[in-house]
């Protein structure tokens, strides 16, 4: 196993970011910048022992910063929508940038945990190569209160798993939701509607028309939204459900049926011509499950056009909006507590 680190290329102001790649004992290699935490290529071999890169990015740092949508990322303060940008913590409110249709908070704001340069190190570990990011967002960046001191932890293991391990303190009460935004395509090319998911989930979180949770948690049970048992994504996923309408698509949040704080199963996602398999395991209380939907045809890597529908997100979380919905878990955090979070993309073949 092997770390190397390169320049990438410089932002406007000068400062140089850095690609790290991690490759393990069986040549599963991943590419990670210092900037935003992104994951910018992780090859994987198919049924054959063929190596493809099954995450969508770019070729060149100008494009993550003029016009990614949030490829490979990682996302902080608070991940997800919080609506109208607004939210009160012990009697106060804070308000947020608008920057999802100038009507909610969306991942972290302006200039959220994707857009920063972390303080980077790498490790040769027991489990594999690691790269430890660390990042101290002061009081008040993008209107969050209080100072958080961030470190995400990437570990590529022995048996092909991509871990990530998020751990998070603060100064003041605040509230964080940090997760992960790769889009996979485990056919490396195509959309992912032949892609095959489970999810291991009875309910899931409705939204209304600006994808903000209603505040209802129903059951998955005779609805779309039900993948606990294999199912295509491009089964129904253009179904007349006013839910799929909303956002064009599969953008919503599953109620994982395993208790927060325990590592487990939240998803798989297998694909038949590759015979490439993926398992989501996370600690986190729900994953957003995201089809696309609003990718616009940028020119990613290679010149491959990626249009809508060519990669899929889990993204393992609480519930978007917590901070305004009382009924859902809370994402508050306080002096002398530890946020933790630990997402899992661990890959295998099927036959």
């Amino acid at each position: 196993m092997t770390i190397k680190s390169d320049v990438f290329g410089k932002l406007a102001d000068g400062r140089e970011v850095r690609v790290f790649t991690l490759i393990n004992k069986s040549g599963v290699e991943a590419r990670i910048l210092d900037y935003g935490g992104i994951v910018v290529s992780l090859k994987v071999p198919d049924r054959n022992g063929v190596m493809g890169d099954v995450v969508l990015g770019f070729d060149n740092l100008e494009d993550y910063v003029a016009k990614s949508p949030y490829f490979g990322c990682l996302v902080g303060r608070f991940g997800n929508r919080i609506a109208h940008g607004k939210f009160f913590l012990n009697g106060k409110q804070y308000t947020l940038a608008l920057n999802n249709n100038d009507i909610n908070s969306l991942h972290g704001g302006l200039i959220g945990f994707d857009k920063v340069i972390w303080d980077a190190a790498t490790a040769l570990t027991p489990s594999g190569p690691a790269l430890t990011l660390t990042y101290v967002s002061p009081d008040g960046e993008e209107g969050f209160p209080g100072t958080l001191s961030v470190t995400a932890v990437y570990t590529l293991t022995e048996d092909n798993a991509l871990a990530l391990d998020y751990t998070a303190v603060t100064d003041q009460d605040t509230v964080v939701n940090l997760t992960h935004h790769s889009y996979f395509n485990l056919a490396c090319n195509g959309d992912v509607l032949d892609h095959v998911v489970t999810i291991n989930a009875d309910a899931f979180t409705p939204v209304d028309e600006a994808l903000i949770p209603t505040g209802a948690v129903c059951p998955v049970e005779g609805t779309p939204f039900d993948f606990r048992k294999p199912r295509k994504i491009g089964e129904r996923i253009n179904s007349p459900d006013p839910q799929l309408k909303y956002g064009g698509g599969y953008d919503h949040n599953w109620v994982l049926n395993h208790p927060a704080g325990k590592l487990a199963l939240a998803a798989t996602v297998a694909e038949p011509t590759s015979g490439r398999m993926m398992e989501v395991l996370t600690t986190a209380p729900a994953t957003q499950f995201y089809t696309g939907n609003f990718l616009e045809d940028p020119v990613g890597k290679g010149g491959r056009i990626y249009a809508v529908r060519t990669g899929l997100c889990f993204e393992p979380q609480h519930y978007p909006d917590s901070p305004n919905q009382p009924s859902f878990p809370s994402t508050v955090l306080k002096p002398g507590q530890v946020y933790k979070n630990t997402i899992v993309y661990r890959f295998s073949v099927t036959k």
